[in-house]
């Protein structure tokens, strides 16, 4: 087991490749876990085409893994080989990225998933659900109890979004999504699923029909510059805009009482870690319980050179589902 299979990106802007590395080996307070599964994520193919994150190459991509314990360096008590994990890794991640066949793990950012729960299901979980509990947790905003509007809610980001924006109390919780999504997105927990496509007057009309509370959070996981400067704008004084990319709204509409940030969901960040932790912590009950539901998933054939085309199809879009690859299915 010293060899295994990863996918490198060879440089910036550069091809993939799959090649031979070394398995890792668990540190102090470290777990190695083989991977039976990894998500793609859209920050993989932006790397790869924009040149962004990343500046060390040849680099292994990958933020989403789930698969078994293999190994445990000394001091973990928490986990023991055999056990059935899903964990995050950073982007650019090395030895801990899900793009190969074993990945190293730190204990306080990995959950144990149900047996009910596939590794494919598992692996849906980690980014997106980072994501979305920065974008409604990581400020101070006294807002739940309120209305929230979640941009993109058939996204994978969006969907962790609606779930925790129920668990959490905020109400209504209106959504925006191709409308054929609305019965499960409605069953995450949104209470009204706007039409993706009406044009911004429309939009603003069914919101004023449906609340006339202004909104103190705003969750865009769509992000793009007209819809980030069309949230700004209804956003209530003192409230918060979280986007999943680089915030674009206009200079002269920007005010000192309404934030915008784009959510860098790095939970190894000193500044996040915290946060990560808490999550972490309650997350096996939160997924036992059926309180938190994975992504639908769509299987990537073809283990680990399967992910070039699949990043591809991530590039043009893809609704309600989640890609998924097959690290030990490699040839």
């Amino acid at each position: 087991m010293a060899q295994q299979k990863a996918l490198f990106l060879t440089s910036k802007q550069g091809s993939f490749e799959v090649r031979t590395a070394p398995v890792p080996k668990p540190g102090p307070d470290q777990l190695l876990i083989k991977i039976e599964a990894a998500a793609l994520n859209p920050v993989d193919w932006r790397v790869q085409a924009w040149g962004i994150l990343v500046e060390k190459f040849p680099a292994i991509l990958g933020e989403d893994l789930a698969g078994t314990v293999v190994d445990v360096g000394e001091g973990v008590t928490k986990y023991k080989k055999g056990d059935r994990v899903a964990t995050y890794a950073p982007v650019g991640g090395g030895e801990r990225a899900s793009f190969q066949q074993y990945a190293i793990a730190s204990p306080e950012l990995t959950t144990r998933i149900p047996d009910s729960m596939t590794f494919d299901q598992g692996a849906t979980l980690p980014l997106g659900l980072g994501t979305a509990v920065l974008g409604l947790y990581d400020h101070e905003d006294g807002a739940i109890g309120t209305p929230i509007l979640i941009f993109g809610g058939a996204s994978s980001v969006g969907q962790f979004a609606i779930q925790l924006a129920k668990l959490s109390g905020f109400g209504p919780v209106i959504t925006t999504a191709s409308l054929r999504n609305a019965d499960w997105l409605e069953k995450l927990g949104a209470t009204h699923v706007l039409d993706r496509d009406l044009s911004l007057d429309a939009l603003a009309a069914e919101l004023k029909k449906i609340t006339a509370e202004p909104f103190k959070v705003i969750y865009d996981a769509v992000a793009s510059p007209e819809m980030q400067n069309f949230a700004y704008g209804i956003l209530a004084p003192g409230g918060v805009l979280a986007v999943v990319m680089p915030v674009a709204v206009k200079e002269d509409i920007i005010v000192p009482e309404k934030k915008a940030y784009w959510m860098m969901a790095n939970l190894y960040l000193p500044q996040h870690k915290k946060l990560g932790m808490s999550l972490y912590s309650k997350l096996p009950g939160l997924l036992e319980e059926g309180a938190i539901k994975p992504n639908s998933v769509e299987l990537v054939p073809g283990g680990l050179d399967g992910i070039v085309p699949g990043l591809l199809k991530l590039s043009k879009g893809v609704s309600c589902v989640k890609l998924v690859a097959h690290p030990q299915e490699t040839e």
